[in-house]
């Protein structure tokens, strides 16, 4: 090995690790039954406008109270609830959520277009003040209210933040 040769250059992106969410879902108003969607973009429709126009199983197309729900909501897997009427996100930009791993809360990023990774809504300032082809855009279009983890569907074997959370680690002796 020569020395004083440069070292490459350490990279610093995260690669995520951490749990995102795999199975999107709205409660119907009238029955309260959990109906799955089939993508992020038609539950963020309904999240958008939630106040305006809650969701009921008639909004799926043949869809009905009578029906069995598609999903129980259960602690079989982890929940997490998003606020309702938070701005959908804007075309061609991805909004990722990831779970942390001591459960404490999810995390809200948004893609842009170009690929590059928004952490904050000041990052998504710059962004758009630097990229004039998104000028119809402005940083009230994003959100990073991340959603509500359902602390009773937490796995008992979760290590978790705040110790009175089932799974936390008992310091009693």
């Amino acid at each position: 090995m020569a020395k004083d040769s440069p070292k490459p250059p350490k990279t610093t992106t995260r690669a995520p690790t951490n749990p995102t969410v795999s199975i999107w879902a709205a409660q119907c108003g009238k029955c309260f039954k959990w109906r799955t969607l089939s993508t992020q973009e038609e539950f963020e429709e309904i999240r958008s406008r939630f106040a305006e126009q809650p969701f009921n199983c008639d909004n799926k197309p043949n869809g009905s109270c009578d029906d069995p729900p598609d999903i129980e909501y259960d602690s079989s897997r982890t929940w997490a609830i998003d606020k309702p009427n938070l701005p959908k996100t804007p075309s061609g930009f991805k909004r990722e959520l990831y779970l942390r791993r001591d459960y404490s809360k999810m995390d809200a990023y948004y893609v842009t277009p170009t690929g590059k990774r928004l952490r904050s809504l000041i990052e998504v300032g710059n962004f758009l003040q630097n990229n004039p082809e998104f000028s119809d855009l402005s940083v009230s279009d994003f959100s990073f209210v991340s959603p509500k983890i359902m602390d009773d569907t937490i796995p008992a074997t979760a290590v978790v933040a705040n110790s009175n959370k089932k799974g936390a680690p008992s310091t009693a002796k």
